[in-house]
């Protein structure tokens, strides 16, 4: 009994040995040049089989975010992959096919990792963020799938869907199957993905193995729109420029980078990036959309509603389509078609506030106010704190003659837009209306704080300050106007008052021609008095 039993204790002994040596045993990934990157831009010049892709994500995390310790979420990898493998070796298997439902049990069943409906927060992308939260998306859950894959040297690919992205294990031999990461690692077949996600026809990048750094590319897409929700505009661009070189052929980067630009007024680049992207994936509605938006910014109106059109066609359930539609019809002023798209819109979104207010500004530029205001109301039922809507009521009531209920209404919507320009500009007009001039500057000022560079409340301010005999303070801003605009006749002509009454009639007498050149109607009682005195 003695013997047996020491041998059972060597038995244990041995087997613990061994797990501990499993334990130190290097991983796959060791010795990778991307371990020991320090920048984006010392990862981009690595080799495919040199990048370690969680080392590059989480560079990159460092910088979106000054208190992310990458190196420190690098080791937690590492552990966590050191722990699958001893799970593997303790039911003696091999690293490969068999691995997955130990990773899937690992991660999701033992460790909770979960993924959320929606991409909405940003964070949710970055794979510190995902590791200490233990939650993701496709891309993010994904990218911690590869990561530990790549440390175990599983033959695992990320594959990129339209508005999707998930995990493939091929060894190239004889095992094949798609991993889910959003289903706890279920398997899906390629079928359920060129059925659910419509996947374009073509040799793009669709549906194939991507290498590591396609997968960044991916990446960067997400990492642009990220940039974008917190109005980042520059790293957008950034990120979004990157995602395309790296993968000319993904349409949604074309997509997104076209959106920047659009932001940036750069719109004949956006139409291209669109073009691009719809010779990829002709089926997709945003794209078509959003190009539409482009050609609408150029003023192509008819151009605008074709592609709208189109996106109806191919998404008829797409309500931004249908405001953008009727937004288009309404600058041709075809009212009533742009009225049906609005109701079409709203009977998929009965408690959507703005194509209330939509619908309020169309009446309104039919000079209907009585309707235009009834819609705005509907607005503020469902939102109470819109300050589109409440702008829309004191443009009515400015139309109607009712000032006070306009003054009441604008800053109502300053309320809870306190930097709203055209709010604040017009509340200086109500107010200059009333001839109270202290207050119209006040908010004229608020105004050109918000827009410097907006000649006509810079005039409107002029005007203000000449009410109140600040003739100094008048001329400066008219200054300011014309420098804005050279051809404003009217700025001459409050130059031409301004310089008049501060007794420099040279200069009166230059602005005065140049209002009349301009065609701005000068009094003739001021143009006798500046040639008296100029004389």
């Amino acid at each position: 009994m003695k013997r047996k039993a020491f041998l059972l204790i060597v038995c244990i002994l041995s087997f613990a040995v061994s797990d501990c040596l499993a334990q130190y045993e290097p991983l796959a990934n060791r010795n990778k040049r991307g371990l020991y990157a320090r920048s984006i831009e010392q990862i981009l010049r690595l080799k495919e089989d040199e990048l370690d892709l969680a080392t590059a994500v989480l560079i990159i995390s460092e910088q979106w975010n000054d208190n992310v310790l990458g190196r420190r979420y690098v080791s937690r990898l590492d552990d966590m992959a050191y722990e699958i493998r001893s799970r593997l070796k303790a039911r003696r298997l091999q690293a490969n096919y068999k691995a997955i439902p130990v990773i899937n049990e690992y991660l999701f069943e033992q460790l909770g990792f979960r993924s959320v409906k929606e991409a909405r927060d940003p964070g949710d992308l970055f794979l510190d963020s995902v590791l200490d939260r233990k939650r993701g998306y496709c891309l993010s859950l994904s990218i911690l799938y590869l990561a530990l894959g790549e440390r175990l040297g599983l033959p695992l690919y990320g594959v990129v869907v339209p508005g999707h992205f998930f995990v493939r294990y091929d060894d190239q031999m004889k095992m094949r199957f798609n991993i889910e990461t959003t289903s706890k690692g279920a398997n899906a077949p390629d079928e359920h993905y060129l059925n659910k996600f419509n996947v374009p026809d073509g040799d793009g990048i669709y549906m194939k193995n991507l290498n590591k750094m396609q997968t960044l590319g991916c990446f960067f897409n997400n990492l642009g729109n990220s940039y974008s929700d917190v109005g980042n505009v520059e790293g957008a661009l950034r990120a979004l420029e990157k995602a395309v070189e790296i993968n000319p052929s993904l349409a949604e980067s074309r997509t997104n980078l076209g959106n920047i630009y659009l932001k940036k007024g750069r719109v004949d680049d956006a139409i291209d990036e669109y073009q691009y992207a719809l010779d990829i994936n002709p089926d997709d509605a945003k794209t078509h959309n959003n190009l539409g938006n482009a050609y609408s910014n150029l003023g192509r109106l008819d151009d605008a509603i074709s592609k709208y059109r189109l996106s109806l066609e191919l998404e008829p359930n797409f309500i931004d389509a249908h405001k953008n539609l009727a937004n288009a019809y309404c600058k041709k002023t075809m009212y009533v078609k742009a009225i049906a798209q609005l109701k079409q819109a709203l009977a998929l979104e009965p408690r959507d506030a703005s194509v209330y207010v939509q619908l309020g500004n169309v009446y309104g530029q039919m000079d209907n106010c009585k309707k235009a205001i009834s819609q705005y109301k509907k607005a503020l039922k469902i939102n109470s704190r819109s300050a589109d809507a409440h702008y829309g009521i004191a443009v009515c009531y400015n139309k109607l003659g009712r000032v006070d209920d306009e003054i009441r209404a604008y800053k109502k919507a300053l309320a809870f837009q306190p930097k709203m320009f055209s709010a604040l500009a017009n509340l200086g007009n109500a107010y200059f209306q009333k001839q109270n001039y202290d207050v119209a500057v006040e908010q004229y000022k608020k105004a050109s704080r918000v827009k410097p560079d907006d000649g006509a409340v810079r005039y409107n301010l002029g005007a203000a300050y000449f009410n109140q005999g600040r003739y100094a303070q008048a001329a400066t801003e008219y200054l300011k106007a014309v420098d804005v605009d050279p051809q404003a006749g009217n700025a001459h002509k409050g130059l031409a008052f301004a310089f008049y009454k501060l007794e420099k009639y040279d200069m009166a007498r230059k602005h005065m021609k140049i209002a009349e050149q301009l065609g701005a109607e000068v009094p003739a009682d001021l143009v006798a008095a500046i040639k008296d005195k100029s004389q």
